[in-house]
């Protein structure tokens, strides 16, 4: 059970990796004579579809890896962390562009050097994520890899494929956010691969007397609390909610719950 979140991580990046392989493979064929807008419209599906399935790929395998403490779990920030993913996404945009303009010269270069910054992009996002902050990560790849199906259902003009892709990339993403929600995190910072900062709303406060914080922040009052007076919480307690969680996974004691 503990090991299932680095489980669903591979398993999204082959989702990821499909959408690579069919994209490429719909802008290799030529069996079918197109032009104009549709043709426009085919460039632009294939190359959104490889952008999202090399970010999803590369940035599964850097969370399972993560998950499975063959990497540190510590979040890698660079300098200039948010300039560098503004650059990347702004080298994405012109090499589509120039891609769209030249594929029926060959533009399959601008596409292979896309596809090397989203592998890049893609495996930055998840090493500035902290171990902590991982599930939400998990969760929004869950959302890129359903995004990534979505646009192999355009390129195959497989209707199955979009719907169930569509559903997949909005619930993850609506998951996401009620998660980042939940963990006083800001969402744009998952996507932004600022996540595991601890300058976001949910860093702890300095020490010092309980009480309201100042206009810097937000902070309630500190309750703490020893082994003894929990001990007698529960023993007068009328009635006791267990939720199980992670931590209850991890101890193995998930089974006398249920």
């Amino acid at each position: 059970m503990t090991q299932m979140p680095e489980l669903v991580a591979i398993l999204h990046s082959l989702v990821g990796l499909a959408a690579v392989f069919v994209g490429y493979a719909n802008a290799l064929d030529h069996g079918t004579a197109i032009s104009g807008v549709e043709k426009t419209i085919h460039d632009v599906e294939t190359y959104i579809g490889i952008l999202i399935g090399a970010i999803t790929f590369t940035g599964s395998v850097a969370a399972y890896l993560k998950l499975s403490a063959k990497i540190s779990g510590k979040p890698l920030q660079l300098p200039g962390l948010h300039l560098f993913n503004a650059g990347l996404g702004v080298l994405a945009v012109i090499f589509g562009i120039l891609f769209v303009q030249g594929s029926a010269g060959g533009g399959m270069g601008w596409l292979v050097l896309m596809t090397l910054i989203a592998l890049v992009f893609g495996v930055h996002m998840a090493v500035a994520i902290g171990c902590a902050d991982m599930p939400v990560a998990v969760s929004m790849l869950n959302s890129y890899s359903g995004w990534a199906a979505a646009a192999m259902g355009f390129m195959l003009g497989n209707d199955l494929l979009i719907v169930v892709g569509a559903l997949v990339g909005s619930s993850g993403a609506i998951l996401s956010y009620i998660m980042s929600k939940a963990m006083n995190r800001k969402f744009f910072n998952v996507i932004l691969s600022g996540f595991g900062s601890g300058s976001g709303k949910g860093a702890a406060a300095p020490a010092g007397p309980a009480g309201p914080a100042g206009p810097a922040g937000e902070a309630g009052d500190v309750h703490p609390i020893e082994a003894e007076e929990a001990a007698g919480l529960l023993e007068h307690a009328k009635e006791v909610m267990i939720l199980p969680g992670y931590s209850m996974a991890v101890a193995q004691a998930q089974h006398t719950v249920f």
